[in-house]
């Protein structure tokens, strides 16, 4: 009859009508009785929903792509041409390496090149001569294999010369570093006039972070991916799976405004550790979050259906039991003791002791006077699970 009454009147007519029944009763005491000012507390309807269920991995964030910047030859750095923690396009000039020491090693190789190339010309006169008089048994066979000879081994000489000189010439272009992706770009490691491009100097120089999508890398031990994989083959997990995502949590607690997504679980367990790496990406659109920060990743682990989620804070903890406070007839609390299944957040999940639309007291319960009836209030400020 009490819950027919919250659902025909609703729960603000069901406190109206608390209020003036409690008036009521009042006024028909004894007139010599002192009245006293009905207490003030803020109260709920018990409802139900799907309650998500999430477990908090810690992990690291990674940019996108993070390019190492190398000297792929050594010398002397010469130049600098960006400002660093700054965004550079891919193919902006970075860095500049002395050329000089390489310009020489063309120019050698060049001389090589002509030098192999003359001595084809040669080659390639000698057996023009030599093969027609061959042909009228002139000169002997002998000769003219050498001769064919000669003329093969130059043209070896010069294809060699031609490949040592683009390699000088590749090794000069490396000489001119540019950007291979756009991105944010870090502190450089070298100055100019470091020597870089061999060990123990510098090899990488800079990095590059594509950062517009952020990736966090974190762990799952062995048991919670076998328990994480049974759960995904149940459809109704895969739905809810896709509803929730993957929630992100910074080093200051507060919840990332993008949505996540699963997008890597490693091929194998890690004997050492006994925990397998998934990754998780995020849109980035401001460049809020960098590379190498702190991030806790809120995974659905489970949920469940059609569950009563009261605060903490309207439960009266006894050891080991719970109780509530429940809005009687004629606005008088009575306590009823509940059994919580899980703790969620700030909230409790209620296994029994509670039905749906059912009034109970959010807090300030311990200004209750036994048999009293109170002011009941809309509870402004319930708190959401897991946002």
């Amino acid at each position: 009859m009490f819950t027919n009454k919250i659902r025909k009147f609703g729960v603000k007519g069901f406190i109206l009508a608390s209020f003036a029944s409690g008036l009521l009763l009042i006024s028909c005491e004894e007139k010599s009785a002192p009245q006293m000012p009905l207490l003030s507390l803020p109260v709920m309807e018990v409802t139900t929903e799907d309650v998500p269920i999430f477990t908090t991995f810690v992990g690291q964030t990674y940019g996108f792509k993070d390019i190492s910047i190398r000297a792929r030859v050594d010398g002397v750095l010469e130049g600098m041409y960006f400002k660093e923690g700054t965004f550079v396009k891919k193919g902006t000039l970075l860095y500049t390496i002395d050329r000089q020491p390489l310009l020489a090693r063309e120019a050698a190789s060049m001389s090589q090149l002509a030098q192999a190339q003359t001595m084809l010309a040669k080659a390639e006169s000698d057996l023009n001569r030599i093969r027609p008089l061959a042909a009228n048994n002139a000169v002997s066979q002998r000769d003219l294999d050498a001769a064919v000879a000669q003329f093969e081994a130059a043209k070896s000489s010069v294809d060699a010369a031609q490949a040592y000189l683009n390699a000088s010439r590749i090794e000069l272009g490396y000489s001119r570093i540019s950007a291979p992706i756009s991105g944010i770009i870090g502190m450089s490691i070298p100055k100019p006039g470091d020597y870089v491009g061999q060990m123990p100097n510098p090899v990488i120089l800079n990095t590059i972070s594509q950062i517009d999508t952020i990736v966090v890398r974190f762990f799952l031990s062995e048991n919670e991916y076998l328990n994480l994989s049974q759960r995904a083959l149940s459809e109704e997990y895969e739905k809810k799976f896709v509803e929730e995502g993957i929630k992100l949590s910074l080093s200051n607690d507060e919840i990332f405004g993008q949505q996540g997504k699963l997008d890597f679980i490693d091929r194998s367990i890690d004997p050492n550790t006994g925990t397998i790496m998934l990754q998780a990406s995020f849109p980035n659109p401001n460049w809020i979050l960098r590379p190498g920060q702190f991030a806790r990743i809120k995974l659905l682990y489970d949920f469940v259906p059609n569950s009563i989620l009261i605060p903490k804070r309207a439960v009266k903890e006894m050891q080991t039991m719970h109780q509530v406070y429940v809005l009687g007839e004629n606005s008088i609390p009575e306590i009823r003791m509940i059994e919580a299944s899980q703790v969620i957040d700030q909230s409790l999940v209620v296994k029994s002791g509670l039905e749906p639309g059912e009034i109970i007291i959010v807090e300030g319960f311990e200004k209750l006077i036994p048999g009293m009836p109170i002011m009941p209030e809309p509870y402004q400020n319930k708190e959401v699970n897991n946002k």
